[in-house]
């Protein structure tokens, strides 16, 4: 597995856990926060596979925080985008812009869910 290869070592290990936690807790707008998570998980030591993928990226964030992120799997994801009939900014490398299409994604989801459900 790519990430555990990565933080095997201690410069890895404090790579992580203080960019994630920088992500999460630290200040700044959350754009800044993410794109700086993603430099910091692009620099974690890797062997052959790549630890630089949407899904890495972004399951840390909603597992900590799922009022505030989303996990992003980009096959599903775009399926689901395209049959709401929403415009998915979707980029294959990690970036603010497709991440805050997907959050964009997520509270119109959330908002039609809460009209439809005042509606029945």
């Amino acid at each position: 597995m790519a990430l555990r290869d990565a933080v095997k070592t201690p410069a890895g290990a404090r790579l992580f856990a203080e960019g994630l936690f920088e992500f999460l807790h630290g200040s700044g707008t959350l754009e800044r926060k993410f794109n700086r998570w993603v430099e910091i998980v692009a620099e974690l030591p890797r062997k052959q596979t790549r630890v630089l993928t949407w899904p890495l990226v972004t399951v840390f964030g909603f597992i900590a925080q799922p009022d505030t992120h989303m996990f992003l799997k980009p096959n599903v994801t775009r399926i689901a985008a395209r049959e709401y009939g929403f415009e998915f900014a979707y980029r294959s490398r990690s970036s603010w812009e497709t991440y805050a299409s997907l959050l964009e994604f997520a509270v119109t989801v959330e908002r039609d869910l809460r009209t439809w459900e005042r509606a029945t």
